[in-house]
């Protein structure tokens, strides 16, 4: 009989404690450990913060599926890892404190056999004073925080139709972020709304990004092959951008926020101010807040975690120029680099380097997207260390993982420019890879047969549908399996 237990529940984690249940023998234990109670199909918080879906329709309670499943779940937050045991507890295992309301603040450990640290990312509004819920910008990057967003975008909707103009600003709020794509469909769903309303002419609508030109969206851009011409992320985003009359702040980061007003500096080292009435600004990701400890006690976290938080896994993290980055760089079976039986998937795991080229100001202020781990690679990441651990769990350690590198994995992404079955419209793309392979693919990084992208409404309807598609999968309804990551 083996355990094992997963630390988090998003689209990684979730992914892999289903796949392992379904995969596994009934003496087999699979353990889901996280502080949330919901699961949350994030790519659809964009529509509850522009009020065109409620946080009801983007998540659903976790322990009624684990129970049917046979998942054991505890609702608590990871703290420490010991994967050699510790003096009081002889087996691996993690330290937990739950925050399910019956057992608040109560401390326990959880003995494995494997453990999947698919945590996610800590929204790190404190690297920027000011920025966030707490602060004086909004966010929707979890359902809770999209509903408030929603609720004051109405009111702002509702003094442009008193006569007051509003500046709306929507982007990212620190030199590092990732998500750009989340922040290009909050704006221009922001935008659809506004015309909707009738009060387009009452709004100026900037985009503040970190990303060195539009279309970037920390992939470092993509080059399309569309109807036998070539064209760029570049292009194609720009040609959005004057269509529907958004202004965009480029390589920029956000010093700091005071009630209205934004203070950033731009890669030329040029320091401005931008003021505000409605300003939704994502936060730079972080690690979860995991110590790691070796048999003695010793703590071994540096040797376990990157300076970011995130879990080394098997990735070259050799710093090298931008010109010496490899497609081999990138992890592949997302083992630890420590401890064997401790896998690192989706947000978790620390990549290797940048996607988008590194760009550092005059002032050493790095302003670079880091790389996006969207949905559908996570989940390939989740379903992949499962397979891993199942074969191993049958067959023995000598088993070879299975592979999937995000330098040789495809990525689909449906960006929703607009809500409404008749008249919304998303930018529908795919790349491969995802992490450009230049010798491979000398000119572009990637294959152009396989990179392209589309705008229209056809676009939303396939969005809605993959929203729907994906909370069916993710309750693990009748053959949720064979729905692809």
């Amino acid at each position: 009989m083996a355990r094992v237990v997963v630390l988090g529940a998003g689209i990684s984690g979730h992914t892999a404690a289903l796949h392992l249940r379904r995969m596994l023998g009934k003496g087999d234990q699979v353990v889901v450990v996280s502080p949330n109670s919901k699961w949350n199909w994030i790519p659809s918080n964009i529509w509850v913060g522009v009020g065109k879906m409620t946080s009801d329709q983007v998540t659903f309670p976790l322990a009624p599926i684990y129970r049917r499943k046979g998942i054991e779940f505890h609702q608590a937050l990871a703290t420490a890892l010991y994967p050699e045991g510790s003096s009081d507890v002889a087996s691996p295992h993690v330290a937990i404190t739950y925050t399910d309301p019956a057992r608040v603040n109560e401390s326990a450990t959880l003995s494995y056999d494997y453990l999947i640290n698919a945590t996610g990312p800590k929204l790190n509004f404190a690297a920027t004073p000011g920025l966030g819920p707490d602060g004086h910008t909004l966010s929707v990057c979890t359902a809770q925080h999209a509903t408030e967003t929603a609720a004051r975008l109405a009111a702002v909707i509702e003094r442009m139709r008193n006569g007051e103009r509003q500046r709306l600003v929507i982007g990212v709020g620190h030199g590092t972020c990732t998500c750009e794509g989340a922040a290009f469909e909050y704006t221009f769903n922001v935008e659809h709304e506004l015309r909707a309303a009738g009060v387009r002419e009452m709004a100026d609508v900037t985009y503040f990004t970190n990303e060195y030109e539009l279309g970037d969206f920390g992939v470092g851009g993509m080059v399309f092959a569309q109807r036998g011409f070539e064209t760029t992320s570049k292009m194609w985003t720009e040609s959005l951008f004057r269509e529907r009359g958004v202004h965009a702040v480029l390589q920029a980061h956000v010093e700091m926020i005071e009630p209205g007003v934004i203070h950033y500096e731009q890669l030329d080292g040029t320091k401005s101010t931008l003021e505000f009435d409605f300003a939704m600004l994502l936060p730079p990701f972080r690690g979860a807040d995991l110590q790691a400890f070796d048999a003695t006690g010793q703590e071994v976290s540096s040797e376990v975690f990157a300076p970011s938080g995130f879990m080394k896994v098997d990735a070259n993290y050799a710093a090298t120029p931008y010109e010496e980055w490899r497609a081999e760089d990138w992890p592949s079976t997302y083992e630890s680099a420590r401890f064997a039986n401790v896998f690192g998937v989706g947000i978790a795991f620390a990549p290797p380097h940048q996607i988008s080229r590194p760009r550092t100001s005059p002032n050493g202020t790095v302003i670079t997207p880091a790389p996006p781990r969207t949905g559908m690679p996570s989940g390939v990441m989740g379903k992949t260390v499962a397979l891993t651990i199942a074969d191993r769990i049958k067959s023995g350690e000598s088993v070879a993982p299975h592979k999937a590198s995000m330098a040789t994995m495809g990525a689909a992404c449906v960006a929703s420019a607009g809500v409404g079955l008749r008249n919304g419209s998303a930018a529908a793309m795919t790349m491969y890879p995802v992490v450009p392979d230049f010798q491979r693919y000398p000119e572009t990084g990637r294959s152009l047969k396989d990179t392209f992208g589309e705008i229209g409404l056809a676009g939303h309807w396939i969005k809605y549908m993959l929203h729907l598609v994906f909370i069916y999968k993710a309750k693990a309804r009748p053959l949720w399996f064979m729905i692809p990551e």
